[in-house]
């Protein structure tokens, strides 16, 4: 598993989201996710990251050992990087 496939699988699995995912460890089993999408309105952050675990299904269990996990709506991620 490697970060790009990682990010497929959020993005195919959230309709509309952007991910950023990079490989923490270099060993391919560990990842650090930033994950935006407008899905995000009005959910609880728990919500939020069920979505992403759904996205990445089976995998997490097996070829992910670790995901962090940022979730972000457009307007909140537009927030959050205003003035940089």
């Amino acid at each position: 598993m490697n970060a790009d496939k990682v990010r497929e699988l959020i993005q195919n699995g959230i309709a509309g989201s952007a991910a950023e995912v990079i490989d923490t460890t270099g060993t391919n089993d560990h990842f650090s996710a930033i994950v935006i999408s407008d899905s995000f309105e009005g959910l609880s952050l728990i919500e939020q990251h069920q979505m992403v675990y759904k996205a990445v299904g089976s995998y997490m269990t097996n070829e992910i050992h670790a995901l962090e996990i940022k979730t972000f709506s457009k307007k909140q991620w537009k927030e959050k990087n205003k003035g940089t």
